[in-house]
């Protein structure tokens, strides 16, 4: 079952509004039924206000009734009625709130230690920075280059690891696709060795030994 938003909160309005069983409630909240349990008696989240689940689009009034009648219905929470909105495509430039704004260099030294095959393109693009950011952090000559520290842009908000997983996977075909066209540029086809290399690897011709010349030899040549 997917995660609440506000579990702890959400189970203080079923204690108050509903005769579900503290199972029931741990259950749908995600929540230790003993601290179901320490919500009830006031020892937990002790003055907290609860979130009404109807009213918030995870909990029908028909749920509750059959998980009232039953003990050991399991609750089930509402669908969506957003999730199957297709969300339109972002254009121009990601917003980032301002709190995240002074994260963005870490997130550029992270791209350029781990992933050096993205384009200062897409790292602009992901996570809504400049150029002339990236090639501060790159060259050292940030402002505040001695603070910066390498950190995932997910970890830091300023994208989604889809986005993230899709970017760098994009990045290391295009990487295989130009080091294959490079590889075939350079072998070429039909290359012959030089002659001199061709000659080197033919054997030497051996010499033939001398023989000795004595002198009743060199009298018969003469004669």
């Amino acid at each position: 079952m997917p995660e609440i938003l506000m579990p702890k909160a959400t189970a203080v309005w079923l204690l108050d509004n509903t005769t579900l069983t503290f199972g029931q409630i741990s259950a749908f909240c995600g929540l230790h039924h003993l601290e179901v349990k320490g919500i009830a008696d006031g020892d937990v989240a002790e003055n907290m206000r609860g979130v009404d689940p109807i009213a918030g689009g995870i909990l029908s009034r028909e749920e509750i009734a059959r998980g009232e009648t039953d003990p050991d219905y399991v609750l089930k929470m509402a669908e969506s009625k957003i999730a199957h909105i297709p969300q339109p495509p972002r254009k121009g430039s990601r917003y980032t709130p301002v709190i995240r704004r002074q994260d963005k260099p870490d997130a550029v030294a992270w791209f350029i230690r781990n992933h050096p095959e993205v384009s200062d393109a897409q790292i602009s693009k992901t996570i809504g920075t400049t150029k002339s950011t990236i090639n501060n952090v790159r060259d050292k000559s940030h402002w505040n280059s001695q603070n910066i520290r390498p950190v995932d842009p997910v970890t830091l908000g300023l994208c989604s690891q889809i986005e993230l997983d899709d970017v760098i996977a994009r990045a290391a075909d295009k990487r295989r696709k130009m080091d294959a066209e490079k590889a075939a540029n350079t072998e070429g086809p039909g290359l012959q060795p030089a002659q001199d290399d061709a000659a080197a690897y033919e054997p030497e011709a051996k010499e033939e030994p001398k023989k000795d010349v004595s002198a009743a030899d060199v009298f018969r040549d003469f004669s």
